[in-house]
């Protein structure tokens, strides 16, 4: 006969037995991992961007002509032309104050009328002697000094007239005229300064021609030629038409960059300094591209994202040049023929795994 501790000792261990039981049973089946997301890609591609060459550069003139005063030590007493003033070749651009100068010719005139006033006395004194040459009328060495104070004479009034001249010759340096026809871009004249050899106290444009100077790179110059078409971009937006008239002869060795001078017409907008973006026409050049969609940008510039060999996403930076027909050109990336992803860009990390679908 069973008690009822015994009964109550089997009711326990049934009850321990079954969440044993229960604890050992089958756990439920992890979450299963999600599919690889469905990306088109694309391949970076060499392909002719036949918009034209572009290139970058500043407006400059095509010549400049300095000028500066001659005189040193003159006061500058008036201004007559100021920047973006267009004036004529000889037209006065500044005047020096010649209060000084007057007397000082004034002054050397007097002592050339003296010194001609001498010569003349020696000349006569000279002519008295002719013919008395060992005569007895006179010594040999009185005749000689009479001769040789006549051409000391005439020494001293060229002397004098050389002094004269260099004084007149300053005094028509006085009024600063331009050298040559054209717009001026500078002025640093003013008013109460001192004038000084080498200084500059203005540049002008000659003829106001403004012309670009772009920055080709080495690779595209050899397809660029003189009388080429180009359409010119300014600061302001609008675009005005040029022609290639002269090709520099060496390139940058840091920049690898060479230089083409792009003739403008004549415009008063056209600034030199300003920045502006030239297109060649007519020049078809290879680069390496992708799509417009593949490049995104953020803080630190351009990059795409590339798809390798095991479908897995990574993040490549790159340099960005030329635009034409929803292509960017890339000067600085991943090799032709890597795999970039052409859409869901967004949703996209580094290490992602993939589904590549090649865009058509």
């Amino acid at each position: 006969m069973t008690t009822a501790p015994t009964l109550i000792r089997l009711a326990a261990a049934a009850t321990l037995l079954a969440l044993a039981l229960a604890g050992c049973g089958k756990k439920p089946d992890a979450k299963p991992a999600p599919a690889p997301l469905t990306v088109t890609v694309t391949r970076v591609q060499s392909r002719a961007l036949t918009d034209g060459l572009t290139a970058q550069g500043l407006l400059v003139s095509r010549e400049e002509a300095g000028v500066a005063s001659e005189l040193t030590g003159y006061r500058v007493a008036a201004v007559l032309a100021d920047e973006g003033d267009w004036v004529r070749k000889g037209q006065p651009l500044a005047r020096l104050d010649d209060t000084l100068l007057k007397a000082q010719i004034a002054q050397q005139t007097a002592n050339l009328q003296q010194q001609q006033v001498a010569a003349e006395r020696a000349k006569a004194e000279a002519d008295r002697v002719k013919g008395l040459d060992n005569q007895g009328v006179l010594s040999q060495e009185q005749i000689v000094e009479r001769r040789l104070a006549a051409r000391s004479a005439d020494a001293a009034v060229a002397v004098a007239q050389a002094g004269l001249n260099d004084l007149k010759t300053r005094d028509s340096r006085m009024t600063i005229v331009a050298p040559v026809s054209g717009r001026v871009l500078e002025r640093t004249a003013r008013p109460g300064d001192t004038s000084a050899p080498g200084t500059t106290l203005y540049r002008i444009a000659r003829d106001g021609l403004v012309e670009m100077d772009a920055e080709v790179d080495e690779s595209d110059l050899a397809q660029v030629k003189v009388g080429d078409q180009a359409s010119v971009k300014l600061p302001s937006g609008q675009t005005v038409q040029g022609r290639v008239r002269f090709i520099s002869p060496r390139v940058d060795p840091q920049t690898k960059l060479g230089h083409a001078r792009i003739a403008l017409p004549v415009r008063p907008d056209l600034r030199p300094g300003g920045f502006a973006s030239a297109t060649f026409k007519g020049v078809a050049t290879a680069g390496k591209v992708v799509p417009e969609a593949a490049v995104h940008f953020d803080a630190n510039g351009g990059h795409v994202l590339l798809v390798d060999a095991q479908n897995k996403v990574h993040t490549a930076p790159v340099k960005t040049g030329r635009r034409s027909q929803g292509l960017v050109e890339i000067l600085d990336g991943p090799p032709i023929g890597a795999r970039v992803a052409l859409s869901g860009g967004v949703f996209l990390l580094d290490g992602d795994l993939v589904r590549p679908v090649e865009a058509p």
